[in-house]
């Protein structure tokens, strides 16, 4: 699960021309090495936690600076959902802890 939307993120990025290559990808969206989403591609291995965090982050920063511009509405409005898949995944594998204790 946590692959594919990593997998979907960079194909939609590609798609707009946001982001041209896995190795861009990786540094500037994943926070990673160049060659990290070459090998989530080739191998059975799942993102990290951080990078998916790190992914959550930058899409929704993205999405803030371009909703201010009129035209780059939609495109905001599909990164924030983006991140927002993102959030949910780093969400849902967060520890609970009781703060009362």
């Amino acid at each position: 699960m946590k692959k594919e939307i990593i997998l979907a993120i960079f194909a939609f990025l590609k798609s707009k021309g946001i982001a041209t290559t896995e190795s861009e990808f990786s540094t500037d969206w994943l926070g990673c090495c160049e060659g990290y989403m070459r090998k989530l591609r080739q191998t059975k291995s799942e993102p990290s936690m951080g990078a998916i965090a790190i992914c959550a982050s930058r899409l929704l920063n993205a999405a803030e600076q371009l909703g201010a511009i009129p035209r780059y509405q939609h495109l905001a409005k599909q990164m924030a959902e983006l991140s927002g898949k993102c959030r949910e995944l780093v969400d849902a594998d967060s520890v609970e802890f009781d703060l009362a204790a």
